[in-house]
């Protein structure tokens, strides 16, 4: 509510209504109020009136794993995966530059192992389904080069330590972790939605029965109207632009996007399903398909990609905060990444436990320092424990031990897991325990069981729930 609206002042003019010779308008106190604020909703109640703070809009976005940034962070992640797959403690900085028939890679690394990076990036983009010439960036025939050089030995100095425990952070910087009750993963509904789009739509495309014309490259963005107690209650607008072949119509993909797509998102288990089916069953729903008219152009021939310029994406999808860092290509020792997870692995807990109904994780280092400089904990007045936000983070810094080794210990962070991290977001996504496949040396495959998604298990819920008398 504006904070210079004094009611008793609007109360006494709505009392001088009802001295009017000419009678009383009824709607008269109403009218006034909508005018006196405007931002306000109000409901009338008889001659009473109940003032509600307005509700508001909230937008995220996402791409899907053919988007030209999302193309150079699976490929960074990929070489990755293969580098921890044949020392767990390698150190990597990979880049991916990728654009019209050309990849560039360029890095520092400290590895044990050997990897075929031509191999590896050639697979990545096949996966992901740049397989066609007409694309202009094509798996088989696109250029790679690779300018990958050892890491610097002044880095090194400051992070390697003969007590391992004691490993130094690799960067200096502050990372953010969130969490919020609103929907079953901790995640924001507007960027989960808009993560199942894009998700569900490459699905569509590589099972290859419908949708036939649908190319690699796309895009999604979901409104949400949330309501004064920042619940969501209405889908408000979903904009989607695809990647199409030539001579495909907007208004075919349009439908196709109504007839299949969209039900099909709507039929996953989650308690906000029966928004998307409000939205398709509303006429007037605003649901912008390809806004340009037309796709046909995209991937990295359209744009160019780089490594890390997906951030927000690739965590809150504008909630929360973001501390700047980048995650793809870098392994664990880098805290840009490694405390970043750690820091949503707390968040989740806290608002998991009942601490609060939404909570922001802020920490932050010293290159070569192992203890963190700052723990900072924000439950954004939602807390439900009767403590403040100062007396809740001291009792994460007694829970959870944020010394970079520690870290990569308890989240198990030296196993090859990223190249899953790249795409449809690094946080909010399934723990699971996979089969992966790497090359060695000589160019031979095998496997590896590896845990995903660590962070997102909630296996000290218990100790959280007891240290806060949950």
């Amino acid at each position: 509510m504006p904070q210079n609206l004094h009611i008793p002042n609007i109360c006494s003019n709505f009392a001088a209504d009802f001295d009017q010779e000419d009678g009383f308008d009824c709607l008269q106190p109403r009218k006034k109020m909508l005018k006196l604020v405007p931002q306000a909703k109000t409901v009338a109640c008889g001659f009473f009136i109940i003032i509600s703070i307005m509700h508001y809009l909230f937008t995220s976005e996402s791409v899907s794993e053919g988007h030209p940034d999302k193309v150079s962070d699976q490929i960074s992640d990929a070489i990755l995966d293969n580098m921890l797959a044949q020392d767990p403690h390698a150190h990597v900085a990979c880049e991916t530059l990728c654009t019209t028939g050309q990849v560039v890679i360029a890095g520092e690394v400290s590895c044990k192992g050997w990897v075929d990076i031509q191999k590896i990036a050639r697979k990545t983009i096949a996966e992901i389904g740049y397989t066609k010439a007409a694309y202009k960036f094509e798996a088989e025939s696109c250029g790679i080069l690779t300018a990958l050089h050892a890491q610097s030995a002044d880095i090194d100095m400051g992070v390697s330590r003969a007590n391992a425990e004691e490993q130094g952070a690799g960067d200096q910087g502050m990372m953010f972790g969130y969490a919020t009750d609103e929907t079953d993963n901790y995640m924001p509904l507007t960027l989960d939605l808009a993560h199942t789009l894009v998700y569900t739509l490459a699905r569509i495309r590589k099972e290859g029965k419908q949708m036939t014309y649908l190319r690699p490259d796309s895009k999604s963005q979901v409104t949400i109207e949330y309501d004064e107690q920042n619940q969501p209650v209405r889908i408000d607008t979903i904009v989607l632009s695809t990647q199409h072949d030539e001579g495909v119509t907007p208004e075919q993909i349009k439908k196709d996007i109504i007839d299949i797509l969209l039900p099909r998102v709507a039929t996953r288990d989650s308690r906000y399903s029966h928004l998307l089916h409000e939205f398709l069953a509303d006429k007037n729903a605003k649901l912008l398909v390809n806004p340009t008219g037309n796709f046909v152009i995209g991937g990295p021939h359209g744009d160019t990609g780089l490594t890390g310029r997906k951030i927000i994406v690739d965590t809150y999808g504008g909630r929360g905060a973001h501390g700047g860092g980048a995650f793809s290509g870098k392994d664990p020792s880098k805290v840009d990444r490694s405390a970043a997870y750690a820091a949503r692995w707390i968040a989740k807990h806290l608002v998991a436990a009942g601490v609060a109904h939404e909570v922001l994780v802020q920490v932050s280092y010293a290159i070569g320092v192992a203890e963190p400089v700052s723990l900072y904990v924000n439950t954004y007045g939602t807390a439900i424990v009767p403590m403040s936000d100062a007396e809740i983070a001291v009792k994460v810094a007694q829970l959870f031990d944020l010394r970079p080794a520690a870290i990569i210990r308890d989240l198990k962070l030296t196993q090859p897991i990223y190249e899953e991290t790249a795409k449809y977001g690094h946080v909010g996504r399934t723990n699971e325990v996979v089969t992966k496949t790497f090359f060695d040396a000589d160019g031979n495959s095998f496997t590896r069981e590896v845990e995903l998604f660590t962070w997102e298990k909630l296996d000290r819920l218990a100790a959280v729930k007891a240290a806060f008398g949950l």
